[in-house]
């Protein structure tokens, strides 16, 4: 009697069959409001008023121009903050210094400041009365309601995904594999690239993913530094505003379709980059297998 007592497995919470489907009907109903219903209700209103409007807004020259800045700000926002982040992270998680603690505390920043805050500070750090302004001005340099102040916007706001994503892989890894490498006669860049790499890649592009989507679909903070000039500094997102504020909702939801599919490959890719990476890990070419140490 007592080994059943003891061998009997506690219950777990959901075991009853109505708690469990209760609870999953819950969570069905609120990703139905919230998600699937938002984007149903995109692609009905995009095509209200038939294929000829849809077709024209998407290729007027101020559509085409937002789509083609959102696209250049992706462009140069992602690698650099792709190089930023697989540097933060190499240095925070291979070496021990002063001031570890406070640069990942600097990292995380731009996750608790909202956006439209960052692009007020941008206005004080570049502005004409903000602290590099007047010079800037005096050599002819305009970073605000331009495009170099998109990019640095944009830039901000998306500076944590890639490093947020791989330290805490390469804290979980150590540094047994680097070490190793080094002791065999590798160089840093030979390390990384055989190493290092192989072993952080499906997370780099993960990381990679969410901050090419979180870019290209950044309000806040290029709202305030872009000026909003039409067919000029406009980015979709800000061009979607300003199509529903001119009453054209059928020309909104149409430019909004093309965020929301860039939404849809994104989850596509986060879901691909998952399966791709779970329980993959590749022996670094640098390390001697057990085979090599025998003979």
């Amino acid at each position: 009697m007592g080994a059943t007592r003891i061998g009997r497995k506690p219950p777990r919470v959901g075991d009853q069959p109505l708690f469990r489907r209760m609870l999953i009907g819950i969570v069905l109903v609120i990703v139905a409001l919230l998600i699937v219903a938002p984007l149903v209700v995109i692609g009905v209103e995009a095509f209200s008023k038939g294929w000829a409007v849809y077709r024209d807004t998407i290729i007027h020259p101020d559509t085409l121009h937002a789509i083609g800045l959102t696209v250049f700000a992706a462009i140069v926002a992602v690698p650099v903050n792709t190089a930023f982040g697989v540097a933060a992270a190499w240095s925070i998680t291979k070496f021990d210094f002063r001031g570890r603690r406070f640069l990942l505390v600097v990292i995380e920043i731009p996750f608790s400041v909202s956006p439209i805050v960052a692009g007020v500070a941008y206005l004080f750090v570049y502005g004409l009365q903000g602290a590099f302004g007047p010079t800037l001005d005096e050599y002819g340099v305009k970073i605000l309601f331009a495009i170099p102040g998109i990019i640095l916007a944009s830039m901000f706001v998306t500076a944590p995904f890639v490093a947020r994503e791989l330290i805490p892989l390469m804290q979980a890894q150590g540094r047994d594999l680097e070490e190793a490498a080094t002791s065999l006669g590798a160089s840093g860049w030979r390390t990384f690239f055989s190493v290092t790499l192989p072993n952080i890649k499906w997370a780099l592009l993960y990381g990679v993913v969410l901050c090419n989507a979180r870019v290209m679909g950044e309000f806040g903070a290029v709202s305030v530094v872009s000026g909003n000039i039409r067919g000029q500094t406009n980015t979709l997102p800000l061009h979607i505003e300003l199509l529903y504020h001119d009453y054209q909702a059928a020309g909104a939801f149409a430019a909004s379709s093309i965020l929301a599919l860039i939404a849809v490959f994104t989850i596509i890719a986060k879901v691909t980059l998952e399966r791709q990476g779970a329980g993959r890990v590749r022996r670094p070419a640098l390390v001697a297998n057990p085979a090599e140490k025998t003979q």
